[in-house]
């Protein structure tokens, strides 16, 4: 494949169903529908672990979790496991990072060649709260989900604007300063993330009096799993919301998403008057989801597919247009895409599979892992999807087991189902063929336990308080 510049554009939080493009009956997404229209878009992406600093470790050097093993949200990539970003440097092309990063710090290098008005962890150190994983304590900022919601302009939203705006200006000097080699351009946005306030023009888009309930959402028919109770109870969100928050709320996240939507648009506009659109490939995905109220959750950290699912589109002068697909895609698949797409060969000792075979061909289907090791969980999670099943392996509780083909919306859980036990089995038996699930998560609990130790121990990191999310630069923390 000829290289040529890639542009890459991330959300943060963004649940995979909540796109017009992917058959959402409300939400409006005009110009993430348009890349679709023109390019490809995969039904089955997932991100490698549905928790933000992991996730982006992984999206970062196209590895594991349990491979790179920055486990949770207190243990930021600082540089030492090499990334495409290190790669495309070493060789000369320009790896330019604008917006949320969510890494260590910016004393740390992290291989972009410039990172502008990037956001990492608070601190430093992240969310130290979540490296206790036993007694799971109840986050006293849960309340902000709720009570912040609604109309108005947040941090959030005025830091969206001025990536926009550095991604519009850094275009319009790539076209006057071309380079000889391809560049990278990665925009990481934070919205939908919350705090689910909106600038009121889009908030509006959505008449509370039609958004519907989520689905699952009333206590008697919420999951009774042990790994969605210590959840819900440790990110006790739920309890601050009555029907008129709810609703409230869900306006606020599809606002937030036509809210990005619009910024996608912008820069997808100045790419076109820079006059590079026609050697440039773009790619649209998020970290990972939001489980947004269905099953009574919200946020992350959780195996649904609203939760660890992402959305994916790619489109430009090597990509098939208008094609829909389902062969399945992950985030580790990022690194070789990347080196491919600037003209440089994958190493083929990585994980992951450029996604730019997978938009030619009908690749080999391959199983899906994800993992979860962070806030709000007693035991390590693991998810491996093969074919329409998902399995979801749990070290301390009982497995969870899906048919997507036949039930996509995850109603029904396969795994006591007697007639299932052969699938089930199948699914453990994939799961153990990538890793052994105890010994990750004794290696993941042992660092954990180091971090928390050098941090004061656990009264010392559930005084400082729950932050809720990372402030944007230039903003202070709130801790609760």
């Amino acid at each position: 494949m000829t290289g040529r510049n890639l542009l890459i554009l991330m959300s943060d939080e963004h649940n995979p169903k909540i796109l017009g493009a992917g058959g959402h009956a409300m939400v409006k997404t005009p110009h993430l529908d348009a890349l679709a229209a023109r390019g490809t878009r995969f039904t089955t992406a997932y991100c490698t672990t549905p928790v933000c600093v992991p996730a982006r470790a992984s999206f970062a050097t196209g590895l594991y979790v349990h491979q790179h093993r920055y486990w949770d949200n207190a243990d930021p990539y600082e540089g030492r496991v090499p990334s495409w970003h290190h790669v495309l440097r070493s060789r000369g092309h320009t790896a330019s990072a604008i917006g949320k990063l969510h890494f260590r710090s910016h004393a740390d290098d992290h291989g972009f060649s410039e990172e502008i008005e990037t956001m990492h962890v608070v601190e430093a150190v992240g969310d130290l709260m979540g490296l206790v994983r036993d007694e799971l304590p109840t986050r006293k900022g849960s309340w902000k989900m709720a009570n912040m919601a609604g109309p108005g302009l947040s941090p959030y939203n005025r830091y969206d604007l001025d990536i926009t705006a550095c991604a519009e200006a850094w275009l319009e000097t790539a076209a006057r300063q071309p380079s000889d080699r391809p560049w990278v351009l990665f925009v990481s946005f934070v919205a939908p993330h919350f705090p689910l306030k909106v600038p009121e023009a889009f908030f509006n888009l959505y008449p509370q009096d039609r958004i519907p309930l989520p689905k699952l959402y009333g206590k008697a028919q919420r999951p009774d799993h042990p790994f969605l109770k210590d959840y819900a109870r440790s990110f006790n969100y739920d309890d601050y919301f009555d029907d008129a928050k709810l609703r409230v709320a869900l306006a606020g996240y599809f606002g937030l998403v036509s809210f990005m939507d619009a910024n996608v648009g912008r820069i997808l506009a100045a790419l076109e008057r820079s006059g590079l659109a026609s050697d440039t490939n773009v790619i649209y995905t998020s970290d990972h989801g939001d489980n947004l109220g269905s099953r009574g959750l919200w946020g992350k950290s959780t195996m649904y597919e609203e939760s660890v699912g992402v959305p994916l589109i790619l489109a430009g002068p090597d990509i098939p247009s208008g094609r829909v697909t389902d062969i399945p895609a992950s985030h580790i698949d990022f690194h070789p895409t990347v080196l491919e797409a600037v003209g440089l060969t994958p190493d083929p000792a990585m994980p992951g599979t450029s996604l730019f075979g997978l938009t030619r061909s009908g690749a080999p289907r391959r199983d899906i892992l994800a993992e979860y090791h962070g806030m709000g969980s007693r035991t390590a999670a693991y998810m491996v999807r093969f074919g329409r099943y998902k399995y979801v392996h749990y070290v301390l509780y009982r497995p969870q087991l899906f048919d997507l083909q036949s039930d996509p919306e995850e109603l029904r859980d396969l795994a006591d189902d007697p007639a299932s036990a052969p699938v089930l089995a199948e699914g453990e038996a994939r799961l153990r063929a990538l890793l052994d699930p105890e010994a990750v998560d004794v290696l993941a609990k042992a660092r954990q336990a180091e971090q928390l130790s050098r941090h004061g121990g656990r009264e010392a990191v559930i005084a400082r308080g729950d932050l809720g999310f990372s402030p944007p630069p230039g903003q202070s923390a709130d801790f609760n």
